[in-house]
């Protein structure tokens, strides 16, 4: 009898389908945690319908832990910034961009001024910002580091090191936001979107801090996967994955970003990207 059952046992073991692997994603936390939080849950939410696969959003802590999660295989897809896109990208071959926002090309970073420096807003990066203090977002951001340090080097010829009496990293643009509004720092750079955001929802003191100068614009965010997940979920898993975030039309789900829409993307639409970070010493 006992043999009997366990003979049953296996028989009903080996019928039950096996355990899929779960489809873990992640962003930069260029923002707000708990607003990052609600946003990509809600995105996880739909990839797991539209995947048929149990879907995980993991925050993380900052950017360079994103990079380190994708290349870890801790995360198969990402939601990054141009700059670590291109980082995360080189560390996991056959790893592809695939989708970005509309508004990912022509994207632009904000120069605030905190009141009390009597910046106003120029057609040019002012000469008036010399030694002033000064706070870029994350080292390895696109919109809150990158792209705005290239435009302070091609103005000045010099390092911002030289340029302003002290240099910060605020971690994220909401800080960068709070930081210059408080005058902890007289000047600081962001990108365009959590001001605007930030803005409508009524959330500036425009008393205290201003827009002084906005960048041209450049190429920024995308979704990236690593180049394996077709061995781990099965073939053409890949584009599935790309049809899902190109597919995301839920206005809410949208809102969050805020974008109008996803468009397709590849790994060369980011070269440029690649070279103005390589001739500032941000990538090898």
């Amino acid at each position: 009898m006992r043999r009997f059952i366990m003979l049953a046992l296996l028989a009903l073991v080996i019928a039950l389908p096996a355990k899929a692997d779960v489809f873990v994603f992640t962003a930069i936390p260029d923002q707000d945690e708990s607003r990052l939080q609600e946003r990509f849950d809600a995105v996880g939410d739909y990839l797991a319908d539209a995947l048929e696969v149990e879907v995980r959003y993991v925050p993380v802590k900052s950017y360079a832990a994103a990079v380190s999660a994708f290349r870890n295989n801790q995360v198969q897809l990402a939601w990054f910034g141009g700059l670590t896109g291109l980082q995360a990208r080189a560390r996991v071959p056959g790893s592809e961009a695939l989708a970005r926002g509309a508004e990912d090309e022509g994207f632009r970073s904000y120069f605030i001024a905190n009141s009390s420096t009597g910046l106003e807003p120029s057609e040019q990066l002012d000469e008036a910002l010399r030694d002033r203090t000064f706070t870029f977002s994350s080292r390895v951001s696109t919109s809150g580091r990158l792209m705005p340090e290239f435009h302070l080097r091609e103005r000045f010829g010099e390092s911002p090191d030289d340029i302003f009496a002290r240099v910060g990293y605020s971690g994220n643009h909401s800080r960068t936001l709070r930081l210059v509004e408080s005058g902890s720092y007289e000047v600081g750079v962001l990108n365009y979107a959590v001001w605007e955001r930030e803005l409508a929802a009524g959330n500036i003191d425009t008393e205290a801090v201003q827009v002084i100068w906005e960048t041209p614009g450049y190429l920024n965010y995308q979704w990236s996967i690593r180049g394996d997940v077709d061995q781990r979920f099965g073939e053409g898993f890949t584009e599935q994955v790309r049809e899902a975030l190109l597919g995301m039309d839920d206005p809410d789900l949208l809102e969050r970003f805020p974008r109008r829409e996803f468009v397709p993307v590849t790994n060369e639409d980011y070269e440029e990207l690649g070279e103005t970070a390589r001739a500032i010493g941000l990538i090898d």
